[in-house]
């Protein structure tokens, strides 16, 4: 599996470390990620021109690949901000607060339930489901809106998306890839899960806990004036056109809101919706109950007023979703995206940028049960870097069955690990674009809630590869 590095591999590499580096050090990444694109740009087609339209166009097929992403959130957004004003969350989420009475159990409920849910149905449309929900309620109590962002992220896009025992898309990928039975990936995937889980969520709520105590936490809130101003301050035309819902009309539409969202839990389950499917029946329920809903608490001010929702709900995500878009379109560049924007120019051989690299590390490293686990764990992160999770873990698969051929041993325990790495890294946990909707549901930065993620993932994975290490 010999791979030829090219200028535009070692460039990119380059990019990459400098791009992480500066978001350890809580710096803004945008510049670095344009110039970047361009540099890449410039080298691939060698002229001036080809590299500058590059970066437009990387933005375009960035934006194209977030929007299903901006949709959901900015419509669950305007759907919460009804649901706010006409006092219906308070309602919803009433129940709630007898189980979820201090921030260590907000933290804790959280995560569990949006393990639970995301096993089932994947965790973007999770976070849909049950983040406008429960939020309210972890605030209340104490819970930052980042540690609620913290728990969703781990918990979801972290241990339940890792292992995806119910859906199996990420073991099949991976399972396949290395020529084993999948199921024997699935098995030799529990112990790494569960570590890597725990390690990494514990830290995390150890982590906020701290800082909380000393003074040092950030909760890297989204301001928006224009959606803040109308939250915070009601018109009186507001509270003329909305005081009429008495209590029991407010318990039935909760009610009524629970049901169809259960109704959509549902259909995900007896129709096998996964993914895009999931999310936009998750979406498409919450564009009707904001018109519902709205035409019911403003009246004749209704038509007008769905629209005000759907502003504030776009206003929302494209201002989440604006610092992101250059950091996607550059790392986007490492897999199909710059074959498709400045045309085949890579060696023949080449499998995209990103996997070229992983599997050139792969080849270069002695092999044994120790370095091999640390390899897939490092190959499997750096795949995990176009912010996908999925997109490399068949070439962790692939690497994982050249190492076990060579060890003797371990092939199920190093293809689950590299999975495992994969994910956690590029699933939603480290790169922020990627973290979006856990982010945008809680109303946070998702350059913090990737900041915050990195010490607990990062120790994570080197537990978890040590544990590995034994198990090959």
């Amino acid at each position: 599996m010999g791979i030829q590095l090219t200028a535009l591999h070692w460039v990119y590499l380059a990019f990459i470390v400098l791009i992480m580096g500066l978001l350890i050090r809580r710096r803004d990444t945008t510049l670095i990620c344009v110039t970047g694109i361009f540099a890449l740009g410039l080298l691939a087609t060698e002229t001036l021109s080809g590299s500058v339209s590059g970066v437009f166009n990387s933005f375009i097929y960035a934006t194209k690949e977030l929007m299903g992403t901006i949709m959901i959130i900015s419509i669950i957004v305007a759907m919460s901000r009804v649901l706010i004003k006409t006092g219906i969350n308070e309602t919803m989420v009433a129940p709630l607060t007898r189980f979820l009475r201090t921030p260590a159990m907000a933290y804790w409920g959280i995560g569990l339930i949006m393990m639970v849910t995301s096993f089932f149905f994947w965790p973007s449309p999770a976070v849909a489901l049950i983040g406008a929900v429960l939020l309210p309620v972890a605030i209340r109590v104490g819970l930052p809106a980042l540690g609620a962002a913290v728990a969703m992220n781990l918990f979801g896009h972290g241990i339940a998306l890792s292992g995806d025992y119910i859906i199996q898309g990420a073991p099949k990928l991976t399972a396949d890839a290395a020529g084993l039975p999948v199921s024997s990936v699935m098995a030799a995937s529990v112990p790494l899960v569960i570590v890597m889980g725990l390690v990494t969520t514990v830290t995390a709520f150890w982590m906020m806990r701290r800082d909380q105590q000393n003074g040092n936490w950030r909760d890297g809130l989204v301001t928006i004036k224009s959606t803040g101003d109308s939250l915070s301050s009601r018109s009186e035309d507001d509270d003329e056109q909305t005081s009429f819902i008495s209590s029991a009309t407010k318990k039935w539409l909760a009610v009524a809101i629970l049901l169809l969202f259960a109704a959509d839990v549902a259909a995900m389950f007896i129709l096998k919706l996964q993914g895009g499917d999931a999310t936009a029946l998750v979406g498409g329920t919450a564009v009707l109950i904001l018109a519902a809903i709205t035409l019911v608490a403003h009246r004749n001010r209704g038509l007008e007023k769905v629209t005000s929702y759907l502003i504030e709900g776009f206003v929302f995500g494209f201002k989440v979703f604006g610092p992101v878009i250059p950091i996607a379109a550059f790392f986007y560049l490492g897999d199909a995206a710059f074959t498709e924007l400045f045309g085949k120019v890579l060696p023949e051989t080449s499998h995209g940028i990103v996997n070229d690299i992983g599997v050139a590390l792969a080849n270069v490293v002695p092999l044994n049960g120790a370095v091999g686990a640390v390899t897939l764990t490092i190959t499997g992160a750096i795949t995990g870097l176009d912010g996908s999770g999925f997109s490399g873990i068949s070439l962790a698969g692939s690497i994982a069955q050249l190492f076990a051929t060579a060890i003797g041993s371990g092939a199920a325990t190093l293809t689950a690990l590299g999975q495992v790495a994969a994910i956690w890294v590029g699933g939603g946990t480290l790169i922020p674009w990627a973290l979006i909707p856990a982010a945008a549901i809680c109303g946070v930065s998702p350059f913090e809630l990737a900041r915050r993620n990195l010490k607990p993932v990062l120790i994570g994975l080197t537990v978890t590869t040590v544990v590995a290490m034994f198990l090959v």
